[in-house]
């Protein structure tokens, strides 16, 4: 893989929820799902805004319910954004709610779509689809960080904010752990 596609589909590596846990956020899901890089993060381009995903045919009668008092509230309501459902090779859900930001490091493979799309990584083109996910996205950010500021805690348990952070630590580290390699790697080359 050469790199994130922003709008590709994708799965996250184990190490990758333990990095959440460790943070003192919550990742209950015990299913291996895929997750939709959604956005680049406009602060760091390694970073991408990405949402869990499942497909909607799984969900009993009673779950269904559950997903359908979500969609149907109010656009004001905050928890109108939690959920999403929308086309991808199937029919799916957004779990909105469980966004989190994610770097190259910690995605394991691209979600393939099966012999009739040629063996591809599947990458959402749906422009409707692609606003109401990335309306949701950006009021879930926006609700978070004036949470904090109001409550001084997060509301979101797997703590996305605290991952985005941790994430761009690592990645400065990772910044000049390789300037320093090279500078060492230049004074070793030198007569």
């Amino acid at each position: 893989m050469a790199g994130i596609i922003e709008k590709g589909m994708y799965f996250a590596k184990n190490q990758f929820y333990q990095v959440i846990k460790s943070l003192g956020g919550e990742w209950n899901d015990t299913k291996f799902r895929p997750i939709v890089t959604l956005i680049q993060s406009s602060d760091n381009p390694d970073i991408y805004w990405a949402i869990p995903m499942g497909s909607l045919d799984h969900r009993d009668k009673q779950q269904q319910q559950r997903l359908q008092t979500y969609l149907n509230k109010k656009n004001h309501d905050i928890s109108s954004c939690f959920y999403h459902v929308g086309k991808t090779d199937k029919d799916s859900i957004f779990f909105i709610s469980d966004l989190v930001p994610i770097t190259m490091k910690y995605i394991e493979r691209e979600y393939i779509v099966g012999p009739q799309k040629n063996n591809k990584q599947y990458v959402i083109k749906n422009k409707n689809l692609i606003a109401e996910l990335e309306r949701k996205v950006s009021r879930i950010i926006a609700y978070e960080k004036s949470y904090i500021q109001s409550q001084g805690k997060p509301k979101f348990r797997q703590r996305f904010l605290d991952i985005y952070d941790y994430l761009e630590k690592e990645l400065s580290l990772k910044t000049i752990q390789s300037a320093s390699e090279q500078i060492a790697s230049a004074d070793t080359s030198k007569p």
